[in-house]
Formats: C-alpha cells, structure tokens, sequence
C-alpha cells in the first residue's frame, strides 16, 4: 500500500495571530474516530474558538468543530467533543510549564493532514492588548498601500 506524502492543509486559524503573540510552535498528532478523519478530508473543519487545556499531564484540544461525516450512520461522532493531542512527553511537560505561567495560553493554529496522518500545529501564546491589534492592523494598511504604490509606478 503506497503512502501519502507531503502535507495538505485542511484549516488555518487565523485570528489567532491577530488575538495573540505566538511564541513557540508544536506539531501534535490528533486522537480521531473513523468518521472525524472523513470529515477532515473533507476539509469540514474549524478551529475559530478551540483552545488546548492540560488534564491529567495530558493535552486536550477542546471545541475544536468537526462537522458530522455526511454519509456517516448512528455512530457518527459529536462535532465538539474534546480530542486528546498525541505529543512526546518533554513537549508535554514543557507546554505544562508554561501554562502556569500567568498569562500564556495555548492555540491551535493550523490543522493538516501530513502523510495520511491528521495533525494540528499548537502555539504557546500571550494575549494581544487592543492598541496592539489596532497597531498591527496599521502596519498592515501601510504595506498594502506602499505595494500598490510600487505597482502603480513600475506599470
């Protein structure tokens, strides 16, 4: 049987580097039933409000929506149930750590399939203040009119 390579991206979350500074990135693998994984590949899936908790010195990715299989029957699985993160136990210990630090969180920022494998990129991050938002949402305004500029001159 011939194996997947290569990485396919399934969902990006990507107001979460608009809400927070992301500081150190993780790949995680992910604990899905038959029906999850379809629906994955079938790029039903999002990661808007989902977060990652410790529980019993293990990582948990919680309201992580993944929609019903389609062609699933009575044993589909429920869209928001919490999904348990497959890491080596250093990365655990560390991310642990670091969550009993005042202020740091951890999201998840991208989910993809890489090798057949479902995985999801976590970040350890620090919350934004709302004058950092408006900072960057700035920063962004004046790189797009500096780029339409430059197109306007060099047409």
């Amino acid at each position: 049987m011939a194996k997947a390579s290569g990485i396919k991206i399934i969902t990006k979350n990507r107001r979460a580097s608009f809400d927070f500074h992301l500081l150190d990135r993780f790949e995680a693998g992910l604990v899905l039933t038959g029906t999850e994984i379809k629906s994955v590949r079938a790029y039903q899936v999002s990661l808007r409000r989902s977060f990652v908790q410790g529980r019993d010195e293990e990582l948990w990715l919680f309201d992580a929506n993944i929609a019903p299989y389609v062609h699933g029957n009575r044993e589909n699985h429920e869209p928001t149930r919490p999904r348990k993160l497959l890491l080596h136990r250093r990365e655990i210990n560390k991310i642990l750590e670091a969550l009993a630090q005042k202020g740091l969180t951890v999201v998840p920022t991208r989910l993809y399939l890489k090798d057949g494998l479902a995985k999801v990129e976590i970040a350890l991050a620090r919350g934004k203040a709302g004058r950092d938002k408006r900072a960057d949402l700035a920063k962004r305004d004046a790189q797009r009119q500096v780029e339409r500029a430059l197109r306007e001159k060099y047409r």
